[in-house]
């Protein structure tokens, strides 16, 4: 599909038509195009830019990864299709590793996904058939398995675009938990230790410009960003910010006393 980028939604409608492409292409899932369009609608009520809650859980994320031992980055149908480039990138840069996790698992789908990221540079994926032999405790979807080398081992997990109870599932195993989630009243939002309420697309570049300037910081201060960050201010932060531009939005509605016929 030709989409004018005069059109006033042209980047949500070029986001869109990546993950239908996905779809097409076999590993987006169906239910993945649910999934978008629900962060579509919060990305409206943030005002479809980054905020400054996210940017200060961004920079939290950045030296989350960078003081880990064992990072690992989490990647669905929806990252592949929408961010490939921008997640290799970061596994680059962190160093980390990066593991197939998926609902709706198939071979072919973690197959396909392991194609889209290698053919953006990875070395290694992880997570794909018999790589997946190790499981989450208490956890019952198919996300219950990961690599024995990757999720499993790992102190900290980025997990963007995540459902709740992996999310609650990896934290009660200790793991730091870092989520990308548009909403900022969902499972996962509040389950994760470090929550960045902002489009995956303008997240995960961010994420790696935080992660390339902070590189040259020292452990102690690292630790000092994180132990000074509060996930709960930044939700608080997130939700206010929709409550304010609802309110605004609302009374600079135009009122009529009627209809002209």
């Amino acid at each position: 599909m030709v989409i004018p980028p005069t059109h006033p939604r042209y980047r949500s409608l070029l986001e869109r038509e990546k993950v239908v492409e996905g779809v097409r292409d076999g590993y987006v899932a169906l239910q993945g195009l649910i999934a978008h369009g629900r962060g579509e609608c919060f990305d409206y009520l943030i005002g479809e830019a980054t905020q400054p809650f996210a940017e200060r859980a961004i920079e939290a994320a950045a030296a989350a990864l960078l003081t880990a031992r064992r990072p690992v980055i989490s990647v669905n149908g929806n990252v592949a299709a929408l961010v490939p480039g921008d997640v290799v990138a970061l596994a680059k840069a962190v160093p980390a590793l990066l593991e197939v996790n998926l609902f709706y698992r198939t071979r072919e789908r973690e197959e396909k996904i392991a194609e889209v990221l290698r053919r953006h540079g990875a070395e290694e994926v992880l997570g794909v058939g018999e790589d997946a032999a190790c499981t989450i405790p208490e956890l019952f979807s198919e996300r219950r398995r990961v690599s024995c080398r990757g999720i499993y081992v790992a102190d900290v997990v980025l997990v963007p675009l995540e459902d709740g109870d992996r999310t609650e599932a990896l934290r009660r195993l200790g793991k730091t938990v870092i989520a990308i989630d548009l909403n900022p009243l969902s499972r996962t939002a509040r389950a994760a230790s470090i929550t960045i309420v902002d489009n995956v697309t303008r997240a995960m570049p961010k994420l790696v410009e935080a992660v390339t300037r902070l590189k040259s910081w020292d452990r102690e201060r690292l630790l000092g960003l994180l132990r000074s960050y509060d996930n709960g201010a930044v939700l608080a932060d997130a939700v206010s910010h929709i409550a304010k531009r609802l309110t605004e939005i609302t009374a600079s509605l135009p009122r009529r006393g009627g209809v002209v016929v």
